[in-house]
């Protein structure tokens, strides 16, 4: 699946790839993060134009860069400070489009869709997977949310590793960004599986509509 541990490494890369000449500095709209250099510099993107690698303490087109770790970059933006998920969007000011739940991912360097979300009200990472006909959680965050799978239905699921085990369960809540998403079916895969796959239990009841390296999910019911 996914590696997390080289995200620095794409970040460096990209800088290399970046224009030259400055922009003047000017209120940011819609901010992803890109990329990392933890502890160093996040690699920002601003509505969808040319990524730019930012050191911490510096500024541009109206963010200042104030902390990063290896999936997050702290950073200021209209006065505020953000805590920016790496491969995810900030939009700032209020989306006139829709007074429905909405979120809004950026693919990451590999073309991903990954966004931090909660199952029951415990933090899972998930990535994006139309593919996946329910959503599917690693045993090992089942485990760490205290879910008893093994009271679900039990059964064979193919896998990129091969067939492995599995056991069907509702979810008592989903929620990625502002969409939270009652009674869920999921399926927990005991081995194999290294992210939780947000699959189409929940994105068959939201809208998806993508543009270029963002998708935006907008709650259906």
């Amino acid at each position: 699946m996914l590696s997390w541990r080289h995200a620095h490494r794409i970040a460096l890369l990209l800088a290399g790839l970046l224009l030259a000449t400055a922009r003047p500095p000017a209120v940011a709209a819609d901010v992803s993060l890109i990329g990392v250099v933890p502890g160093k510099a996040a690699v920002l993107a601003v509505d969808g134009g040319n990524p730019k690698l930012v050191k911490i303490g510096r500024s541009w087109q109206g963010i200042r860069v104030i902390a990063v770790d290896k999936q997050h970059a702290m950073v200021e933006i209209d006065g505020a400070q953000r805590r920016l998920p790496l491969g995810q969007h900030y939009r700032s000011g209020t989306s006139a489009s829709t007074d429905r739940q909405q979120v809004v991912l950026a693919a990451d360097p590999r073309g991903h869709f990954v966004v931090d979300g909660a199952v029951n009200g415990g933090r899972v990472r998930f990535i994006l997977d139309t593919g996946a006909t329910v959503v599917a959680l690693p045993g090992s965050d089942a485990n760490r949310l205290g879910i008893d799978y093994r009271k679900g239905a039990r059964g064979t699921i193919s896998t990129a590793n091969g067939a492995t085990q599995a056991w069907g369960i509702r979810l008592d809540t989903v929620k990625v960004g502002d969409i939270e998403l009652r009674n869920v079916e999921a399926v927990v895969v005991e081995s194999g599986l290294e992210i939780a796959l947000l699959g189409m239990t929940f994105l068959n009841r939201v809208e998806m509509k993508r543009d270029g390296s963002s998708m935006t999910l907008i709650r259906r019911y």
